[in-house]
């Protein structure tokens, strides 16, 4: 029989006064952390002098575990804190993530604390009901028939993206999964039908599905940046001609590039009269179900086959949280195909009807659904939606601020919360207007009150802003653009 530990050293670092002493503290710099509506954006710190100071927080103690110290502790907060993008700022707003509804951080880190993966109910009870609960609650917005549907969670919207057309290729092909690759080939080669603008994990999802970049056929869009439903059937009867078999059409609910959303019902009339898997790429726009106000953006949504829906991006909860739906719950059965003794149970229990394991990638996943369900049990849907209604109000502002503005020009209506515009200067040679605005996001940043992006737009760069924070006003907005004319002054 193993001896007990004698190091009182390692006895201390599960000392459960010395946790919390430890989360007192880290919660103290948190709080003041959240507390700070200061505005400022991000300072990109050099990597080689980041690296420096986090190797000299790191214990030299090698032959025995090192005694705990408060102070180091207290840098290291401080450290990941001050180095990361400050989401909670007035001055962020650049990228689809926001600050978290702090009760869900709380719950995140219970989830930590407790160690329950969420892909086996035996390991994580809770998680595997309250998933059950999330897509119950948030299926009545998506209109799939109850009790015919699924969701599973996965960890982030590419992952969803892949796993969705992972289903879609099997239902397709269903010889692939034992057979390999060459059940691929044959006179017409697989193929996908995307939006121009879709995100581009679903293209990754191609080459990893072995079904290639090439086989991707990329739809026309509109004046709005939508799939042109106007030019769909040409494309596709011009991809057959070229020996490419359409099995999958990918919409988007809120492109990465502009927030545009694809008309989902006249999508899915097209899927249905040509035998193709509709799979949504909802991960930013898909929170917008919860809004009365707003929904009818995802018209259609409930005739789609799969939906990929990002709960950290427009719910607000911390990263990773992605829920994967499917209309048809059989359809699930064919996504994998693994036997395994030590984990997959031959005779169907109870218990086992709520795992999880067989249907998506990870067998170790973290309860993701945890902050949401438990934000959701608290504050209702009323919390998510208002927030998105003001954030989506409030980049209207913003574009009809631009429109008034004889140096900014707006290529495109924002559908939602993300607004793409350039700065125009009367004096600015045509030729560099692509390199200008690239130049102006970066002396932005550098000058550290705003943090924004920048995407292409018809090949021609734009300054993107994603409002995803409440705290910011149409006043912050203002002065971002006072900030882009003083960054655009000629060096």
């Amino acid at each position: 029989m193993a001896d007990s530990p004698q190091n009182g050293l390692l006895i201390e670092a599960f000392d459960v006064q010395l946790f919390r002493d430890s989360a007192e503290s880290v919660l103290a710099k948190l709080e003041k952390h959240l507390a700070d509506l200061s505005i400022r954006g991000l300072e990109l710190a050099d990597p080689t002098q980041l690296t420096r100071s986090a190797r000299a927080l790191m214990t030299t103690e090698h032959t025995k575990p090192a005694a705990f110290d408060g102070a180091r502790l207290a840098e290291i907060v401080d450290l990941y804190i001050g180095t990361g993008i400050q989401v909670h700022s007035p001055g962020y707003m650049g990228r689809q993530f926001s600050g978290v509804v702090p009760l869900s951080g709380v719950i995140d880190f219970v989830s930590s604390v407790v160690n329950q993966p969420s892909s086996f109910y035996e390991a994580g009870q809770l998680p595997n009901v309250v998933e059950r609960i999330m897509a119950d609650e948030l299926n009545e917005f998506i209109g799939f028939e109850p009790g015919t549907f699924s969701m599973i969670t996965t960890s982030g919207g590419s992952l969803a993206n892949l796993t969705a057309l992972l289903t879609a290729r099997n239902k397709a092909f269903p010889q692939v999964w034992a057979r390999g690759g060459a059940e691929l080939a044959g006179p017409a080669r697989p193929a996908v039908a995307v939006g121009a603008d879709v995100h581009y994990s679903v293209a990754r999802a191609a080459g990893v599905l072995g079904i290639g970049e090439d086989c991707v056929v990329r739809l026309p869009l509109d004046a709005a940046r939508r799939i042109d439903t106007s030019r769909i059937r040409p494309a596709l009867d011009e991809a057959r001609r070229q020996g490419l078999a359409v099995f999958c059409l990918v919409a988007s609910a809120g492109t990465t590039s502009v927030g545009a959303f694809d008309p989902l019902d006249e999508l899915a009339a097209v899927a249905r009269e040509r035998g193709l898997w509709l799979h949504v790429d909802g991960a930013h726009g898909a929170g917008l179900l919860v809004s009365d106000e707003l929904r009818h953006k995802l018209r259609g949504i409930d005739q789609v086959d799969s939906l990929a829906w990002d709960a950290h991006k427009m719910m607000f909860v911390p990263a990773p949280c992605t829920l994967l739906f499917y209309r048809d719950r059989e359809s699930t059965r064919g996504t994998f195909r693994q036997t395994a003794s030590y984990v997959f149970d031959e005779q169907p229990t109870l218990y086992t009807a709520f795992d999880s394991g067989d249907k998506n990638f990870e067998c170790t996943k973290r309860p993701m659904i945890m902050p949401l369900w438990v934000t959701w049990a608290m504050y209702g849907k009323a919390l998510f939606a208002e927030k998105i209604e003001y954030l989506c109000r409030l980049t209207k502002e913003a574009y009809a601020l631009l429109e008034e503005q004889e140096d900014f020009e707006t290529p495109h209506f924002p559908e939602a919360n993300i607004i793409c515009f350039r700065y125009r200067p009367d004096w600015l040679d045509e030729e560099d207007l692509a390199d200008f605005q690239v130049n102006i996001r970066n002396r932005v940043k550098e000058r550290g009150m705003f943090f924004i992006s920048k995407v292409d737009i018809d090949g021609v760069a734009a300054l993107r802003v994603v409002m995803m924070n409440h705290q910011v006003t149409i006043e912050h907005f203002r002065m971002l653009l006072d900030e882009i004319r003083k960054a655009g002054q000629p060096q």
